[in-house]
C-alpha cells in the first residue's frame, strides 16, 4: 500500500513538472514586443570608450532609444535630423541613445563620424538589447518619459520602402515638449 502512495506521488511531481516545462516553453517562445505604456525593458550598454549605460542613467530625463544600423538606408536617412534633435533637446534633458546592431565595428564607426553624432552611441552587435525590446526591424525608435514607460513607439520597415522619421518634425518636437 505505501508503494502505491509513493509512486502516486512521484507521477504527481512528474505531471506538476511538465506543467512548469510546458508554461516555460510556450513563455519563452512568445516574442516579446515593447509598446506604448509598457515599461521599458533593463537594459546594460558599454560604449566604445568603456561608458556604461543602464535606464537609471537616464532617470529623470526623456530617453529617445533609437535602434539602427549603418547598412539601413532609412537609419541613413534620418540620422542628421536625430543630430538636430538631440542638439535642440539636449539642455532640456532630453537624451538619445543610438544603439547600432552593426555587426561590422568599421561600419559602425564610419557612419558615426561621417554624420559627426552629437548623442551617445553604443553597438549591439548580438541584438540582446534589441531583442528584450521586441526590435527586429530598423530604424526603430523609443520614447521613454522620465518614469521609466515607453510612451512612443516608431517604426521603420526598410522592405516596406523604409520609414526615416524626421525628429525636427513639429509634432514630435511638440509631444517631447509636452513631456518636459
Amino acid at each position: 500500500m505505501t508503494q502505491t502512495k509513493v509512486d502516486q506521488a512521484i507521477k504527481g511531481a512528474i505531471g506538476l513538472l511538465l506543467v512548469a516545462l510546458a508554461f516555460v516553453i510556450v513563455y519563452t517562445m512568445q516574442d516579446h514586443i515593447v509598446a506604448a505604456g509598457d515599461t521599458a525593458p533593463n537594459f546594460k550598454l558599454t560604449a566604445d570608450n568603456g561608458k556604461q549605460f543602464t535606464p537609471r542613467d537616464f532617470g529623470g530625463k526623456v530617453l529617445v532609444l533609437n535602434f539602427w544600423a549603418s547598412w539601413c538606408p532609412p537609419c541613413v536617412q534620418e540620422m542628421p535630423s536625430l543630430n538636430e534633435f538631440q542638439k535642440m533637446f539636449a539642455a532640456d534633458g532630453v537624451v538619445v541613445l543610438g544603439v547600432s546592431v552593426d555587426h561590422s565595428e568599421k561600419n559602425y564607426r564610419t557612419m558615426v563620424k561621417s554624420f559627426k553624432v552629437v548623442f551617445p552611441t553604443v553597438r549591439d552587435p548580438e541584438e540582446n538589447v534589441s531583442y528584450k525590446y521586441g526590435t527586429y526591424k530598423v530604424p526603430e525608435s523609443y520614447i521613454i518619459d522620465r518614469n521609466g514607460k515607453v510612451v512612443r513607439k516608431f517604426v521603420g520597415l526598410p522592405e516596406e520602402g523604409g520609414v526615416a522619421k524626421l525628429w525636427t518634425d513639429p509634432e514630435i518636437v511638440g509631444f517631447v515638449r509636452s513631456l518636459l
